[in-house]
Formats: structure tokens, sequence, C-alpha cells
């Protein structure tokens, strides 16, 4: 009996662990079954989560990059739709794909709407994954970004041409004083800047695309520069969008060999040709032909812009007196000389005496020119901006000019991507 007994308790008591054991297995396997999806919906949120994130990091890069290259478009002097085609261009090679872009020069929103910046906008929408149970909607993302491009320093003498030795050339006993702004030259070549002979140069700075060479030492201002700035950006031509004036039906004459005379704006179809004293009334004049100022002429005007069609040049005698200054408001602001930017290469060449004064911006782009004269304008204010530039004259030249409808030309341009 009393084995019988135990016989029993022992059967029961282990007929009892082993149908709690196989409860409680099941009880784990039905939690198990229940918690799985939130594990891996945890798991997958995350996943997700971490795929959002590193789309919202690539866009911003897309969008600072497509910023960076609307800003150097914006430099070189485009217009707005060409920056926003190289944004675009921008953004689609980095793999903006399905996303959309936005572009405005200047920003429309933020700390620097009045400033010189590319601002780019970009959208797109993420498919999603595994919380796509949840919901079809995508996921909208969105990246700006702002480049903004600044000065270091403004020019009074400017080289256009990409790729010509001694594109700003400095000779022979030449005295010349910058003061407030810099040489720049656009060129490749190591001697873009050369200064040569005994040639004397002081200018805030010297900036070339290319590199530099200085026979002689050139004073710069230690706060702009210490040492010329060699491999910078381009400057853009600051006149590019400048329109050429229409030549009238109508040719104005010129009386060669009157020994005073007042002539009138319009077109000069056989160019013009000047001797004694000349009185040029204010507005524009398109000379078809060459313009020549003859030994001991007097030539004077205010508020005048003179246009040189074609490959026509302009040739100023070392003993003549000139005074011309440009208009201060209108188109023309700031430009007294405007050569045809349709031409071919040629040279003109700016002679006068000590007491002439030439107020406003020689503006070649196709021509080479020679500067030769004793002379600058009003207060220093002129501006030579040629495809080339040649100076072996004495003058002293200065960048404060907006009173008299000048304006600046940037040099040394930087982008940084501030937004």
């Amino acid at each position: 009996m009393a084995f019988s007994g135990r016989f029993i308790r022992n059967l029961f008591s282990g007929l009892v662990s082993r149908c709690f054991c196989e409860g409680k297995g099941g009880n784990v396997a039905t939690i198990f079954a229940l918690t799985l999806p939130v594990v891996i919906g945890g798991a997958g949120l995350g996943v997700e989560t971490s795929y959002w994130y590193y789309s919202s990091l690539k866009l911003q890069a897309i969008a600072d990059a497509a910023a960076y290259a609307g800003a150097l478009e914006k430099i070189a002097g485009s217009d707005t739709a060409t920056i926003t085609a190289a944004a675009t261009t921008s953004a689609a090679s980095n793999g903006l794909g399905g996303g959309t872009i936005v572009v405005n020069t200047p920003p429309a929103s933020g700390p620097n709407t009045a400033k010189k910046a590319v601002e780019v906008i970009l959208n797109q929408n993420l498919d999603r994954m595994f919380t796509s149970i949840f919901t079809q909607t995508k996921v909208p993302e969105q990246a700006r970004a702002v480049a903004l491009i600044t000065d270091a320093s403004k020019a009074c003498v400017l080289a256009l041409n990409p790729s010509a030795s001694q594109a700003a050339l400095f000779s022979g006993s030449t005295s010349v004083k910058l003061t407030g702004c810099s040489v720049m030259a656009d060129s490749l070549a190591n001697d873009a800047i050369k200064v040569q002979g005994s040639a004397s140069l002081s200018a805030d700075c010297l900036i070339t695309v290319g590199g530099v060479v200085l026979n002689n030492p050139v004073t710069m201002d230690p706060e702009v520069c210490k040492a010329p700035i060699t491999q910078a950006l381009p400057a853009s031509d600051p006149f590019a969008s400048l329109p050429a004036p229409a030549a009238s039906n109508q040719c104005q004459p010129v009386n060669s060999g009157k020994s005073a005379q007042i002539l009138q704006p319009g077109t000069y179809c056989s160019g013009m040709n000047l001797n004694g004293n000349i009185t040029l009334s204010p507005g524009v004049y398109v000379v078809q032909g060459d313009l020549k100022i003859n030994a001991g002429a007097v030539i004077q005007g205010s508020d005048v812009t003179i246009f040189m069609a074609g490959s026509n040049t302009i040739s100023m005698n070392g003993n003549a007196t000139v005074t011309l200054a440009a208009p201060t408001t209108g188109t023309y602001s700031g430009v007294l000389f405007y050569g045809d930017r349709t031409g071919t290469a040629a040279q003109s060449t700016f002679n006068g005496t000590a007491t002439s004064l030439l107020t406003g911006a020689i503006y070649f782009p196709r021509q080479q020119v020679n500067y030769l004269g004793n002379f600058s304008g009003k207060n220093g204010c002129t501006q030579v901006v040629a495809d080339t530039v040649q100076w072996s004259g004495n003058s002293t030249i200065n960048q404060d000019c907006s009173s008299l409808g000048m304006k600046d030309i940037p040099a040394a341009q930087s982008v940084a991507v501030v937004e």
C-alpha cells in the first residue's frame, strides 16, 4: 500500500509537471507569435527612418552643389536662365532623379535676399517600405541651399582675354597708382600680369587666373593681399549685358578743316577725324569708322558715350587735350568709350597731356587698349576693361566713383554655401 501510494503520488506529480511545461511552452509560442509583427515592425521602422535620414542628407548635398554651380555661373556674368540651367544640370547629375528644383537669384527668403547669391530649393517624395502597411502616402523631403558670392577686391583694370600672354602689361617708365582697386586678368597664362622695364605700379592687389611676372616690385595693400593672388576665379565682364546702341539712318558730318565746332550725337558713318576745338554735345555717338584725335586738338564733352562699331579703332595723339566724361545716369551710365563686342582683334590707343581727363569706363572687349597718356579721369575715375591692356603712361586711378555713375568691377570673387 505504501509503495503504491508513493507510486501514484510520483506519477501524478510528473503528469502535472509535464502539463505545466507544455503549457508554458505554448504560452511562449503564443506570445512570440503575437509580438513578432511588433518586433519586425520596430526594426523595419528603424531601417526606414535611417533611410529617410540618409536621403535627406543626400538631398542637402545635392542642393549645396547645385547652388554652388549656379553661383559660379553668376560670377561668369550669365543671365538667370543660364544660372538656373547650371544648377539644374548639377542637381540631375548628382542624383536628384524625379525631384523638383527651384532656383532664385537673388534668394527669395532668408538673410541674403539683397545680396549677390543663388538659392536652390529641392523637393522629392520618397516611397514607403515597412510603414506602407499603415499608409500609402509618400514621405516629402525638402532641402534648401544658398551660395553667397563675395568680392575680395574691386578692379580698375581688367583684361578679359582668357589665354593671352601679358594680358595686362605695365612697361616703360610708367608710374601707375591704383587707389582702392586692383589689376585683374582672366588669362590662364603664366605671365597674365607682367610688370617690366622701369614701370612702377601700386595697387590694392594683383589678381589673375594664371600667374604674374614682376621684374619690379609692386606695392600692394597688405590689408587686401600680401602677395599677388593667382589661380583665382575669373572676373565676369561687367558690361556683358550692355546693349549696343543702334545706328541711325542719317549720317552726321565732321568738318575737319573747321577750327571750332559743336558736334551732335548720332551716327558718324565715315568715322571722326577731329582737329581744332571740338565740343561734343551730350548723348550717344555711333562711329562707323576710325576715330582720330589729332595733335593740338582740344576735345571736350560731358554725358557722352562713344560707341565704336565693328572693329574700328581710336587713335588719340599725345599732344591733344581731351576732357570727356560719361553719363552719370541711364543705360550707358559710367561708360565713356564702348567697343563693339562683335568686332575682331584690333588696338585702340589713348594718349594725352597731363591736363586731359577721361572720366568713365573705357570698354573694349575685343580690342587691346594701349594707355599711354599721363592722365586719368576726374578725381582719378577711369576704368579700363579690354581684351588686353598695355599701360605705359603715368596716372593715378581711384575706385570711389559711384557719384559719377560708374559701377564697381568685382575681382577675386569667392563662393561659399552659407545657408
